[in-house]
């Protein structure tokens, strides 16, 4: 059994990836499904989507491999964190359509929890801020909205789960109600230093914790699934949420390891090693993986538009036909303009955490064209990238001698990883694999299943594809992030 099937499940698609033996992609299958928007700053998907499209990418991914399902060791899973699922135990069915993380509809309840003095508490429990970008609220506003769903919630007859709890649900028809540390983590009900449910978080939030799944680790056993799916049952022995699973694949072990991936959103996660690093900086403190009992902490930013603004390029505006557009028009654009855009399209997050702010285009002429707002939209990602590595370097100064790593979709772009490290005046380090979490992912499941190296080997294999940097002077940075930074603030206030 020489293979191990990844499942990648994201904001707007389900990808499966089959690794060998040497961690090496032998096939890989993707598949999108709708994003629902029901009203301004709402963000749904339909459950039903989410398993689906992964059932089926798993199984072409299989079948494009060439290989028999009794060559597949394990499966591991990664996820879109946060994004929150609440279904019946008994038909497995969802009472609702899944709330995304992007979702700002519970931006009255934190700001009541804000002004009721529980932020304080909320922080020091889980880490995190009291944010509609996390789960908890969003479980309870289901559990408020479907009728009778808090009293059915408190008989124990629904089950609440991100989506790698309700990929395991439906992967082994039902059998196994778990999550890993990683996920537990991003839900706000989740005690990152006690390592359990918290009570307190549960009450506040009001979210019966009977509802809950049980944590594991990340490397772990974490059921069967079905027979009827492949052929044959396989272990599912590897989870964590999409932006640890990165921080795995790109081998950041040690203490003071930066990396940041550009998808959807951009995080950028930074191992502290075993003591949680309190944020002075509004930024998370966060599991950054789990293994053995023994637990890993990060301090993370999180920026909610990255790779979603080329979207909005190609898909609301119409300048462009495919993401791969923007770094030649960015080449093309005007020196003489100097376009800032804010993507505030469901907030702001790191550092700023303003659920409220909405996007803006600063310095617009007669000229500004598809090339300038390429060019605005590729810098915006830097900008605010240097926004967080500032928050990580005022809170941790051991993340200050280190370069960024970096992945995800943008990471490709040469013209946007050099901008990067021209603004944040630093290294920036691309990997031979762009496909780190699914890696991340990969190597948690094969490594359980006694395939792949310990964390040790595992990082003697991370090679680096290009190192870019910094092209520009002090005096240009300052000239340049001086501006986003008053363009943020400018937005805010309007």
């Amino acid at each position: 059994m020489g293979y191990i099937l990844a499942i990648d499940q994201g904001t707007t698609s389900s990808r499966a990836i089959v690794f060998d033996a040497d961690l090496r992609i032998a096939a890989s299958a993707q598949e999108e499904f709708p994003q629902h928007y029901p009203a301004s700053g709402w963000v749904e998907h339909d459950a039903a989507d989410l398993w689906t499209t992964t059932a089926a990418t798993c199984r072409a991914a299989v079948e494009k491999a060439g290989i028999r399902a009794s060559e597949i060791a394990a499966i591991g899973i990664t996820n879109q964190r946060e994004t929150t699922v609440i279904w019946d135990r008994e038909t497995g069915k969802p009472i609702h359509n899944a709330i995304v993380w992007q979702d700002r509809r519970t931006s009255e309840l934190c700001q009541r929890l804000k002004a009721d003095g529980h932020e304080a508490m909320a922080t020091e429990i889980t880490g995190l801020l009291l944010d509609p970008y996390f789960s908890g609220t969003k479980a309870g506003w289901i559990l408020d909205k479907v009728e009778g769903a808090r009293a059915r919630a408190e008989r124990g007859e629904l089950a609440f789960g991100t989506v790698d709890s309700w990929l395991i649900w439906n992967l082994t028809g039902g059998e196994v109600h778990v999550t890993d540390a990683t996920n537990a983590a991003r839900t706000m009900l989740y005690d990152i230093r006690k390592g359990r449910w918290s009570p307190e978080m549960c009450d506040l939030l009001r979210v019966p914790i009977k509802m809950l799944p049980e944590v594991r680790d990340c490397a772990a056993d974490f059921g069967m699934a079905r027979a009827d799916l492949f052929g044959r049952e396989i272990p599912i022995l590897g989870v964590a949420g999409d932006q640890q699973a990165a921080t795995l694949g790109q081998a950041c072990f040690r203490p003071g390891m930066l990396k940041s991936t550009y998808g959807t959103g951009c995080f950028a996660l930074l191992n502290t090693g075993t003591d949680p690093v309190v944020s002075g900086n509004r930024l998370l403190t966060t599991v950054a993986y789990q293994l053995d009992g023994e637990v890993t902490y990060a301090l993370e930013g999180s920026i909610f538009v990255a790779g979603a603004v080329v979207q909005w390029l190609r898909d609301g505006l119409g300048l462009i036909r495919s993401a791969g557009e923007t770094q030649g028009l960015a080449e093309r654009a005007d020196a003489g303009q100097d376009l800032v855009l804010v993507p505030a399209f469901t907030g702001l997050g790191a550092p700023y955490w303003n659920a409220d702010c909405r996007g803006a285009v600063f310095g617009l002429t007669r000229n500004s064209g598809p090339a300038e707002f390429a060019r605005a939209a590729l810098e915006s990602v830097g900008f605010q990238t240097r926004d967080l590595l500032e928050a990580m370097h005022a809170d941790w100064p051991g993340a200050d001698e280190t370069a960024l790593r970096v992945d995800g979709g943008m990471s490709a772009s040469d013209w946007a990883m050099q901008f990067l490290s021209d603004i944040i005046g630093a290294p920036v380090d691309r990997p031979e694999v762009l496909e780190t979490t699914a890696m991340g992912a990969a190597w948690l499941a094969g490594q359980r299943a006694g395939l792949y190296p310990d964390r040790e080997g595992f990082a003697k294999g991370w090679a680096l594809e290009r190192r870019f940097e910094p092209a520009r002077d002090d005096d240009w940075r300052a000239e340049r992030y001086g501006a986003w930074k008053r363009a943020v603030e400018a937005a805010q206030g309007f």
